[in-house]
């Protein structure tokens, strides 16, 4: 029965998983959050664009 539970211990395999599980999640949050970013300053460069064509 300790062998078991020592083997259990010992095993890494589901700690990589949930590593590699959080590195993927971080790398998302940031992708997203980028992009909301680079969204947000579009739509302002473009209103600003569109407000100088309606004014000529």
């Amino acid at each position: 029965m300790t062998k078991i539970f020592a083997r259990f211990f010992k095993d890494e395999s589901g700690a990589t998983a949930i590593e590699y599980g959080l590195i993927a999640a971080l790398i998302s949050v940031a992708l997203i959050t980028g992009a909301s970013t680079l969204g947000n300053a579009l739509d302002d460069q473009f209103a600003d664009l569109a407000t100088k064509l309606d004014n000529n």
